[in-house]
């Protein structure tokens, strides 16, 4: 499982957001870590098809996503920094719903995800109205949600954005769990440092471009730094505070 771009720029009007952006990405836990405003989001509307690349391609799992993106979107999970859950529906309904999008049935959707749930401590909370649960909660519905169909690649865009310290552990920590347990390929994207540990795979992008990838620890050798924190402050033009 694979995500690959090549030579990927995007414009709104004068403005370069993406430039010349190519990078290869394989199974397991890959953060992209970079300051608000540095290109995350909108790379992952071009990972999604959603906004068309002005320039260069982009393949998932081989398969060139302009000529493909039903197929892919079908192997896919995404988890978006908005949440698109219904808040007036329960958690089963919003997953059932998802699942009837991808032509699963609603027992075969819930089995599918009956561990997820169990681990994610919603098999209670089936039949609660989205609007009811906390924040950290919702997100773990829209995790077990973009697992439903059983992706082979997962994309997650700030999805731990405004939760408590406990919460964000608990899911950053399942979530590199799953790329262990399922074999799949997923992209974090977060500014938050403290969700990165030194054994992942770590993309920094600033102001559109791939300033590093590699190993965190070694990329913090590489740049002679101490820590993550010391490598963003050097390979971004960031000032906030993360």
């Amino acid at each position: 499982m694979s995500i690959v771009t090549e030579q990927l720029s995007f414009h709104y009007g004068k403005k370069t957001v993406i430039d010349n952006l190519s990078l290869k990405i394989n199974s397991g836990f890959n953060v992209l870590l970079g300051p608000n405003g540095a290109g995350k989001s909108t790379l992952f509307s071009m990972l999604t098809g959603l906004s068309q690349a002005s320039i260069g391609n982009v393949h998932i799992n081989g398969y060139d996503l302009k000529e493909n993106r039903p197929k892919i979107m079908r192997s896919m999970g995404v988890v978006f920094q908005q949440s698109t859950l219904d808040f007036d529906l329960s958690v089963k309904q919003n997953l059932v719903y998802y699942a009837a999008l991808h032509g699963i049935s609603a027992s075969k959707a819930l089995s599918n995800i009956s561990d997820i749930l169990s681990q994610l401590q919603l098999t209670q909370r089936l039949n609660d109205k989205v609007r009811s649960l906390n924040g950290g909660h919702r997100r773990r519905v829209e995790i077990a949600r973009a697992l439903i169909h059983q992706p082979k690649v997962l994309l997650l865009d700030e999805a731990t954005v405004g939760l408590d310290i406990d919460s964000r552990k608990m899911i950053t920590d399942y979530v590199g769990k799953l790329c262990i347990d399922l074999d799949i390929c997923v992209l974090w994207a977060t500014h938050l440092i403290d969700e990165i540990a030194e054994n992942d795979q770590l993309i920094l992008i600033n102001e559109g471009k791939i300033t590093a990838q590699g190993l965190s620890r070694e990329l913090c050798k590489k740049h002679n730094v101490d820590d993550i924190y010391q490598l963003y402050r050097r390979l971004t033009t960031s000032t906030e505070l993360v």
